[in-house]
């Protein structure tokens, strides 16, 4: 079973992947690209037995423009989100991921953003770009302050950039809290187990009276209102 799901996730990815691709040449907005991510999303939580219950959808208005910031467990975490939150979203990603053929390419047509993690003079015009996209293209920006995955399931420390790009743009926070999805593919393994994940989505953090100053607090804030969800289980 667990080699059948494996392929299936592979030609799922090749085939809704290829598709976006294909997209882009005709949709310069990214909407029909996300449409494709979000059948992709939606295909790998039903080849993987996952199901996904959400606590809170109703804080979110499909049309409005948000910085989604999430705890990280697992590469499924991706998939949950993006069958879930009903908004136009891109996310920051790791610039090694746009360095990986056909993968690389399908990234930066989407719209998504490569954030250099060793360069913090870069990393700093890239918050300032996302920023802006979300002003001007009246999308959201989904963000895992953690910097990558919890290799122990545990609650990592939270990077400003996130408070950094809701104050530049103007966008409300979202704190979302996942729970589960590091049983469904743990850090370091590869294969895919089947089970539940609860996605919970706590109230829009208004930043448009917040100054750059005041940064580090937030941050501290949107860490403290998601580990008071994940608290609470499944």
């Amino acid at each position: 079973m667990f080699l059948i799901r494996a392929a299936l996730v592979v030609l799922s990815t090749i085939y809704w992947g290829t598709l976006s691709l294909f997209a882009s040449f005709f949709d310069s907005t990214g909407r029909m690209q996300m449409s494709c991510s979000r059948r992709w999303a939606k295909q790998l939580l039903s080849i993987g037995g996952v199901r996904v219950t959400l606590d809170g959808i109703d804080k979110i208005k499909p049309e409005a423009s948000y910085v989604i910031a999430s705890n990280h467990l697992s590469y499924y975490d991706t998939p949950v989100i993006l069958a879930s939150i009903p908004v136009q979203f891109r996310f920051l990603a790791k610039r090694g991921l746009f360095q990986i053929p056909f993968l690389g390419t399908h990234l930066a047509r989407a719209g998504h953003i490569p954030i250099p993690r060793a360069d913090p003079r870069a990393a700093l015009k890239v918050m300032t770009l996302a920023a802006e996209t979300i002003r001007t293209r009246g999308i959201s920006m989904l963000i895992f302050p953690e910097g990558g995955r919890s290799p122990d399931g545990e609650l990592q420390s939270f990077k400003d950039g996130v408070t950094y790009i809701g104050i530049k743009s103007g966008a409300p926070i979202v704190p979302i809290a996942l729970v589960g999805s590091r049983e469904i593919l743990p850090f370091g393994s590869g294969r895919i187990q089947p089970g539940a994940v609860t996605l919970r989505i706590g109230d829009p953090i208004d930043t448009a009276a917040l100054s750059l100053k005041e940064r580090a607090a937030v941050t501290e804030r949107i860490r403290e209102e998601i580990a008071a969800m994940i608290a609470k289980g499944r």
